[in-house]
C-alpha cells in the first residue's frame, strides 16, 4: 500500500507519483534498448560546375580599368565635350561680332553664312553626343534610322565620308552608343578624307557592329589605342583617349567585347553585345 494523496514541494507545485515513475522506467528502458532504423541513403553530391569567365573582366585590360575612377571619367568626357562645342559656339560669337561692326558692313552675308552654318553645327553636335554620352530619355532600344541621321550630322563637318550599311531596323541603347562612338572614332582616324562604313549582323543571340575606315592615310593616337584596350591614360590628349575609353567600358559593362585592328590604310573598330 502506498499513499495516493497527490505530494506537493515547494510553493505547492505538484510532484510526480513515485510508484508511476517507477512502472514507467522499463518502458524507457526497452524503447532506449530498440536499436534506430538505419538512415536512407542519400544520393551523392554533384559538384556544381564553376561560372563561366567573362574574358574581358579577367583580361588584364579590365584590371587597368578599373584604375579610373568615374569623377575622373566625367571630368575627362565633360571636357570633351566642351572642345567640341566651342568652335562653332565661337563662330557665332565672332559673326554677330561682324554684324555690329558697322566697318564690316559689306560682310554681312559672310557673317550670316558663319552663323547658319556653326548654329547648325552645335545642334547636330549636342544631339549627337546626347544619345552618344548621355541617358537619352528613357529610350532602352534606338530607330537606326534615327541613328544614321544623327550620324551624318556629324559627318556633314569632317572630310572622311559616311557609308551606312546598317541593316537592323533597331537596336539596344548599348549597341547604339557603341555604334555612334565607333563612327566618330572612325572619322577621326581619317584626317585627311576617306569613307568609313557601319555595318550590323546578328549572331546566336548577339549583335556585331562594326566600322571599316578606309584611307590613304589612317590616323590613330596611341592614347586612342590605350582607351580601345582599356588603359588609363598616361600621355597624349585626354580628349583623344576618353572617348576611346568610354566605348571599352560601355561594351564591358554590357556583356560585350571591343576589338580594332589597324593598318597603314585601314582601320577597323568591332564589337560584340548581347542584342
Amino acid at each position: 500500500m502506498f499513499n495516493s494523496t497527490p505530494r506537493r514541494g515547494l510553493f505547492g507545485a505538484r510532484l510526480p507519483n513515485p510508484a508511476v515513475a517507477e512502472a514507467a522506467t522499463p518502458a524507457r528502458a526497452e524503447i532506449a534498448a530498440t536499436p534506430p532504423a538505419p538512415a536512407p541513403a542519400l544520393p551523392p553530391l554533384e559538384t556544381a560546375s564553376p561560372p563561366p569567365v567573362n574574358p574581358a573582366a579577367a583580361s588584364p585590360a579590365a584590371a587597368k580599368l578599373d584604375v579610373v575612377s568615374s569623377t575622373e571619367l566625367a571630368a575627362h568626357l565633360a571636357a570633351r565635350m566642351c572642345h567640341d562645342f566651342i568652335s562653332p559656339a565661337g563662330a557665332i560669337t565672332s559673326g554677330l561680332d561682324l554684324l555690329e561692326d558697322p566697318s564690316a558692313s559689306d560682310m554681312r552675308e559672310e557673317a550670316m553664312g558663319l552663323i547658319q552654318s556653326s548654329a547648325r553645327k552645335l545642334v547636330e553636335l549636342l544631339a549627337f553626343c546626347r544619345v552618344a554620352f548621355g541617358a537619352s530619355a528613357s529610350a532602352e532600344t534606338f530607330d537606326t534610322r534615327a541613328l544614321e541621321t544623327l550620324t551624318k550630322g556629324v559627318y556633314a563637318h569632317v572630310r572622311p565620308e559616311l557609308i551606312w550599311s546598317v541593316t537592323a531596323p533597331s537596336v539596344n541603347k548599348a549597341a547604339a552608343r557603341a555604334m555612334l562612338n565607333m563612327a566618330q572614332l572612325a572619322a577621326n582616324a581619317l584626317p585627311t578624307g576617306g569613307a568609313a562604313t557601319v555595318t550590323t549582323a546578328l549572331e546566336e543571340g548577339h549583335i556585331l557592329v562594326r566600322v571599316d575606315a578606309r584611307s590613304n592615310r589612317v590616323r590613330l593616337r596611341p592614347e586612342v589605342v590605350s582607351g580601345l584596350k582599356g588603359e588609363r591614360l598616361e600621355g597624349g590628349l585626354g580628349g583623344q583617349w576618353v572617348q576611346a575609353f568610354y566605348l571599352h567600358a560601355l561594351v564591358r559593362e554590357a556583356g560585350g567585347v571591343l576589338d580594332h585592328h589597324i593598318s597603314e590604310d585601314m582601320m577597323t573598330l568591332s564589337a560584340r553585345l548581347p542584342a
